[in-house]
C-alpha cells in the first residue's frame, strides 16, 4: 500500500457508496490489487463482516487504513410495521436524519423489496401520496443499497430478497448515477447476485435518462404511464408536460431493443371516471401496438386528502379484458399492506420539504418509534 498517501480526514469514505467498479479505482489508488474489490464486496454483502479488523485476508496495513479513513454505514430501521397480508413496512433513518420508507412483499416464491430513491419526490404525480410531501435530496448509495441490507438482516435467512424494485420514495431517475451503482451491487454476483430480470427499476418518463439507463445498466424498466392522452397525463404525470408522450414511448422501444423477447411494463393507475372508459383502453391499445409490452394496472390506494377514488373491481376486469383480448399481456397488481400504508403511491417518509411548490401543502408525517 502506498505509505505517503494521505489519510481521508473524520472517516470521509462510506464504501459501501462504492460499487465494484469503484472499489477496484478506490484501492488501485492504494497502490493495491483491483481484486481486493471483491474481496471486499464478499464480506459486506455475503459474510456481512462490517468490522475491517475481521476481514483476514487484507494485510495488516490495509486494514489499519481502513479503520482510520473509512466506514460501513447503513441507515437504521426506526419503525416496522406488519400488515395482515405479511406485507412489512420500515421507516429507515438517514445519516442526516430524514426518514424514508422501505417495503418487503412476501410471496410463495419470492421476497419483493421496494426500495426508495430520493426523500420526497419532485414529480407531483397527483395521485401519489409521496409526491405530495415534496422534495429534500437525493439518498446516496451507501443509503440505497443500505436499505437491502437492513430489510435482509432483519428478514433473517427463512425470508429471501429475490427481487428489487426501484418503486419506492422518488423517481429513481433523477438520482441516476447512485441508484445505477447501487442497482451494480444488487446484480453483482459477489454482492448480493440477484439476476437482472428481478432488478426494476421504475420511471415516470424522464426520457433522457431512459436513454442512458439503456446503455449504461441492463435491468427490467417500468414506465409510469396513467393515461393515454397528452391532455390527462399533464395533469396525472406533470413531467409528461416535458417529455410528452412520443417521446416517452421511442425511449421505450429503444429499451425493449436491447434484447431479444424483452418488454416494458408499463404501469397504469385505474382512478374512477378519469382514465378508467372503455374509450381509455382503446386509446391504450392503439399507444402500446408498436412496443412490446405488459401492463400491469393498479388499483387506485387512497391517501388523505386525495381527490381520486379506484376504479370499480367490474371496471379495472372489463379493462383488463378489453386489452388481454387485443393481444397485450395485462395483469391486475394485487394490493399489498394497505392496513399499514405500504401500498403503491403510499409511501410518505419524513420529508424536510425544499421545493418551494408544497409550502402550502400540509404533509402527512410518518408515526415516530416510541
Amino acid at each position: 500500500m502506498n505509505s505517503a498517501l494521505a489519510p481521508v480526514k473524520q472517516k470521509s469514505l462510506n464504501l459501501l457508496d462504492l460499487d465494484r467498479v469503484g472499489l477496484a479505482a478506490f484501492f488501485v489508488g492504494l497502490g493495491e490489487k483491483p481484486f481486493r474489490a471483491t474481496q471486499l464486496l464478499k464480506w459486506v454483502y455475503q459474510e456481512e463482516v462490517v468490522d475491517f479488523d475481521l476481514m483476514t485476508n487484507f494485510s495488516k496495513p490495509l486494514r489499519c487504513y481502513l479503520s482510520e479513513n473509512c466506514h460501513i454505514t447503513t441507515p437504521e430501521i426506526v419503525l416496522e410495521k406488519i400488515a395482515s397480508d405479511g406485507t412489512r413496512k420500515w421507516v429507515v433513518q438517514t445519516g442526516c436524519g430524514n426518514k424514508i420508507e422501505t417495503v418487503f412483499i412476501p410471496e410463495e416464491n419470492r421476497g419483493t423489496l421496494c426500495v426508495s430513491s430520493q426523500v420526497g419526490c419532485a414529480l407531483a404525480c397527483t395521485f401519489c401520496s409521496t409526491a405530495q410531501q415534496g422534495f429534500n435530496r437525493n439518498l446516496t448509495t451507501a443509503e440505497i443499497i443500505g436499505q437491502v441490507m437492513v430489510a435482509q438482516q432483519r428478514l433473517g435467512k427463512e425470508k429471501k430478497i429475490t427481487n428489487v424494485v426501484m418503486m419506492g420514495m422518488g423517481e429513481p431517475l433523477l438520482n441516476f448515477d447512485n441508484v445505477v451503482a447501487a442497482m451494480n451491487l444488487m446484480m453483482d454476483d459477489f454482492a448480493y447476485g440477484i439476476s437482472k430480470r428481478r432488478v426494476t427499476i421504475s420511471t415516470s418518463g424522464v426520457v433522457p435518462a431512459m436513454y442512458r439507463l439503456t446503455e449504461a445498466c441492463d435491468v427490467s424498466l417500468a414506465v409510469s404511464l396513467h393515461a393515454v392522452t397528452d391532455e390527462l397525463r399533464d395533469v396525472l404525470v406533470p413531467i409528461n408536460k416535458k417529455y410528452p408522450l412520443k417521446e416517452l414511448l421511442e425511449a421505450c422501444r429503444d429499451n425493449a431493443k436491447l434484447a431479444p423477447r424483452r418488454t416494458v411494463t408499463f404501469e397504469y393507475v385505474m382512478l374512477n371516471g378519469v382514465n378508467d372508459s372503455i374509450e381509455d383502453a382503446h386509446g391504450l391499445i392503439e399507444l402500446l401496438k408498436t412496443v412490446p409490452s405488459k401492463l400491469n394496472l393498479i388499483p387506485f390506494n387512497p391517501f388523505p386528502n386525495s381527490n381520486y377514488t379506484c376504479s370499480s373491481n367490474n371496471a379495472i376486469h372489463r379493462f383488463k379484458t378489453l386489452l388481454n383480448d387485443a393481444g397485450i399481456v395485462t395483469t391486475v397488481r394485487k394490493t399489498r399492506g394497505e392496513d399499514i400504508d405500504a401500498a403503491c403511491g403510499q409511501l410518505v417518509g419524513q420529508v424536510a420539504d425544499k421545493s418551494r411548490r408544497h409550502l402550502k401543502l400540509n404533509p402527512v408525517s410518518v408515526e415516530h418509534a416510541a
